[in-house]
């Protein structure tokens, strides 16, 4: 392919790709993210193509791996267009019946098919299962569409349109002005205002200016930014040249962990074609304006996802924060002007130039415009990315979309804004989500993990889980963050272990003051959040655990013990059997036993012991029952008829 170099050019090659594209052929897209190649997708896709091949229909059905749709809990995804036909959990030796039923026959393979467990129907079109008619998705709707490797693909559904109008239409005033009336607000974390960021680094002095892509994304169960950088990289790639363009910057890097082995690639070959297509370069589509990308792999380090980190660790040297005695839109990477957005934010900008301003602000809150994607996992039906409207209430993306609690389980809390952020109870599900909202009720938007939990969670085991993997992730640099993070971790542990005791909860809301206010960076400054939205909202839980030696989500394993009711034993002998430590005791037509003392707790006595008997519980708080006397232990007549 040649450079494009005008406008007129990129548009007489945009219609010629359309002009080739039958849209009532059949297209099988099939998900080829991470999440889905865990599971197979691979295997599915060469499935596919040989299984057309071999029947003849190479000419007249097309296949292409895709990004990921967000249903990763059912993947391997597989959707056919043009009739919007999805199957879900699609495995090699599906393949051949998918071809004869749906391609060759036009009917849909039942199985397959997504089943409404409130209705109990088949859904046969994506758009029709509740998991995506509940969102509102303008970032992810493409990802299952196009082919993630490529970029005429991205060409075909508008792609770099956009950049055609920013550079040809508008001045970089202009570009900056559009993002400003947006009020797109930054989905990495801190939510703030794009434009005005873009704006101070433009009227920075200083000529050399950088922008960024922050694709750092380390919060446990969190892979939106993953699975967009493999799924449509070249949306990223059209907002940061944007981006570039409108605050005089002629360099861009993307900084991706390297545990992201597929986004890497992914990128990187985007980066390649943009180059080829003229998208990337010198004098950008026959313009002036010339710019480059450079992708650089991070190490890992959790807290180079802070801005400062981050700029440090491009430059070469230990990812810690420095102070931010002036932003880092006015002097950050290498002393210069650097505008660092994450994934998210960046490929929101073109929609923002080809839709408008207004277009976007007018889905949201007052303060908090467009969509988010939340990943959404935990104690719920349906895991996976969703995307939904600013405003929307937590009840509606956990029980309309998540579709709920798993076994009948009683919904406890949801962990909004990954590691640092916080626990929001039962009473708060109808809270909108929002960046303010949020913060208002402990906790924040973060990049937008969401954590679920049921009624068996302990949120004081959360608490010290979510402050263990903060004490591991702090870079050390500076006290309040390092050693009050480890004093933290400290006590919560003895509390969930029965060692808790009086003033160990003033001690740590001490502590988590001390961090807020004396930590250098956002890390240390928000650690303390998991702690204290917990104490906020389940106060009574610490106080069982301190005052009463009791876990009462029956969680924490040093407060806990299994004892088998002798009135429902059945001597049935499989607890016995199963037990990996031979803590229990018991002979035929003799009531089981189990010894404490050799006991370790690992529950699988009360995982075997069958349903119909129940005999087997969990209990904290109270003395264990003594052993049964000996001469007792003999079934009665009605435990033994039980058995038969």
């Amino acid at each position: 392919m040649a450079k494009i170099h005008t406008p007129e050019e990129l548009e007489s090659f945009r219609k010629d790709l359309l002009s080739r594209k039958d849209p009532t052929r059949p297209c099988i897209s099939i998900c080829a993210g991470a999440g889905c190649i865990a599971s197979g997708a691979d295997e599915v896709i060469a499935a596919f193509k040989a299984e057309i091949e071999n029947q003849g229909l190479t000419a007249n059905v097309d296949t292409k791996g895709t990004g990921c749709p967000g249903f990763c809990e059912r993947g391997p995804v597989v959707v056919i267009y043009p009739e919007e036909i999805c199957y879900l959990q699609v495995t090699a030796e599906d393949v051949p019946e998918i071809i004869e039923q749906t391609i060759k026959k036009k009917k849909v393979v039942e199985r397959l098919l997504f089943e409404d467990s409130a209705t109990g129907q088949k859904v046969v079109r994506e758009p029709d299962i509740p998991f995506y008619k509940n969102q509102k998705r303008t970032l992810l709707c493409s990802n299952i569409k196009i082919d993630s490797k490529s970029i005429d693909d991205y060409l075909a559904i508008g792609g770099y349109s956009a950049l055609n109008k920013a550079l040809f239409d508008m001045t970089p005033v202009d570009v900056v002005e559009e993002v400003k009336k947006s009020n797109l607000r930054g989905r990495g974390g801190a939510g703030f205002p794009a434009g005005r960021k873009w704006e101070g680094s433009r009227n920075a002095e200083e000529k050399i200016k950088y922008v960024i892509v922050n694709a750092d994304e380390g919060d446990p169960g969190a892979f939106m930014d993953r699975a967009l950088l493999e799924g449509n990289p070249h949306s990223i790639l059209e907002g940061l040249i944007i981006g570039g363009y409108a605050v005089g910057a002629q360099e861009g890097y993307i900084y991706v962990r390297q545990e992201y082995p597929l986004a890497v690639k992914n990128i990187s070959l985007a980066i390649q074609q943009a180059e080829e297509y003229g998208f990337l370069g010198e004098n950008v589509l026959g313009s002036d304006f010339s710019f480059k990308v450079i992708v650089h792999q991070g190490a890992g380090a959790f807290v180079c996802g802070e801005s400062t980190a981050l700029m440090t660790a491009l430059e070469g040297r230990v990812g810690e924060p420095r102070p931010k005695y002036i932003r880092s839109n006015i002097k950050g990477l290498w002393e210069r002007p650097s505008v660092l957005n994450n994934v998210e934010t960046w490929a929101n900008v073109p929609l923002i130039i080809n839709n408008g301003a207004d277009w976007f602000a007018k889905v949201g809150t007052e303060g908090s415009k467009g969509t988010k994607i939340f990943s959404l996992v935990g104690k719920i039906n349906n895991t996976g990315l969703v995307e939904v409207p600013m405003g929307i209430s937590l009840r509606e993306i956990i029980y309309d979309i998540g579709g709920g609690i798993p076994d009948g389980k009683k919904f406890k809390a949801v962990q909004t804004g990954g590691p640092s952020g916080g626990c929001i109870p039962e009473e708060k599900l109808d809270l909108k989500v929002g960046f303010d909202e949020l913060t208002k009720a402990g906790s924040m938007m973060g990049s937008g993990g969401m954590i679920v939990m049921d009624e068996d969670t302990c949120m004081v085991d959360v608490a010290r889980y979510f402050i263990n993997f903060l004490t591991d992730e702090s870079c050390g640099k500076c006290v309040p963050c390092r050693e009050g993070l480890r004093q933290m971790h400290r006590i919560l542990t003895n509390i969930t272990q029965g060692k808790g005791k009086q003033g160990d909860l003033e001690t740590l809301q001490e502590l988590s003051e001390t961090a807020i206010e004396a930590s250098l960076c956002a890390l240390g400054k928000s650690a303390p959040n998991p702690f204290l939205s917990t104490l906020r909202y389940f106060k009574e839980e610490y106080e069982a655990h301190i005052d009463q030696k009791r876990c009462p989500a029956l969680s924490c394993k040093e407060l806990i013990a299994f004892y088998i009711d002798p009135e429902k034993c059945s001597a049935c002998g499989i607890c016995r059997k199963k037990c990996p430590v031979d803590a229990v005791d018991g002979a035929k037509k003799t009531i089981h036993i189990i010894d404490q003392k050799k006991c370790t707790k690992c529950g699988t006595c009360l995982e075997v012991c069958p349903s119909k008997f129940g005999a087997v519980t969990k209990i904290s708080g109270e003395p264990v029952p003594p052993p049964i006397e000996e001469e007792k232990r003999t079934l009665t007549k009605k435990q033994k008829a039980s058995v038969q």
